[in-house]
């Protein structure tokens, strides 16, 4: 009895201290979408599918998007942009790092938010490039909290090498234009471990 009386107390604070854990993506529940624009006039929304994630126990986060899982709806054109545009045999990811103070969030009771301005570095395709994105993280409950975009980030082809495969996409769709600048969204689920 005395073994058992000095475990649960060690027990029960291991079980309130989410704090302490890393936390992991979870990516069947988080999205990753992005908007394009053609001929002036037509926009489309596309998403990647397999995205990996975690935040460690000092705030360093970190987003793997598997650029093979881009998804728009039309097969031969997920081809061209994960061939043509992305390159994914040289450039099979896409990274996003950042460092997060994680004291605001730990401290939130479950259902509360709280609006994060969060420095993070994007690299796609061999190139990086800063952003200072506005973020809403919501604490969900003790185990998992979720992080979504409150503005889209807006990449630019240029800053990314991607204007040729861009061209090469334009050429092969007869278009008169696609539009280089794309807004992206983020709905992100982690969980702890």
């Amino acid at each position: 009895m005395p073994m058992l009386a000095r475990l649960l107390p060690a027990l029960f604070l291991a079980l309130c201290l989410p704090a302490h854990a890393n936390w992991h993506l979870d990516g069947e529940s988080s999205r990753l979408s992005f908007v394009t624009g053609k001929n002036g006039e037509t926009t489309e929304v596309h998403r990647f599918l397999v995205l990996h994630g975690s935040v460690d126990r000092k705030g360093a986060a970190g987003l793997r998007i598997e650029m093979d899982s881009v998804s728009s709806g039309i097969p031969l054109r997920d081809e061209r942009m994960r061939d043509g545009l992305f390159e994914v045999n040289q450039f099979p990811e896409a990274k996003v790092k950042a460092q997060i103070d994680l004291r605001p969030i730990d401290n939130l009771a479950n259902g509360a938010q709280i609006e994060l301005r969060l420095p993070l570095t994007v690299t796609l395709h061999g190139h990086s490039h800063s952003y200072n994105a506005l973020l809403m993280a919501t604490r969900l409950d003790e185990r998992r909290f979720q992080v979504v975009t409150l503005e889209p980030l807006i990449l630019r082809a240029a800053d990314y090498g991607l204007l040729p495969g861009l061209e090469s996409l334009r050429k092969f769709a007869k278009l008169k234009s696609i539009n280089p600048s794309v807004p992206v969204n983020a709905v992100l689920i982690f969980n702890a471990r």
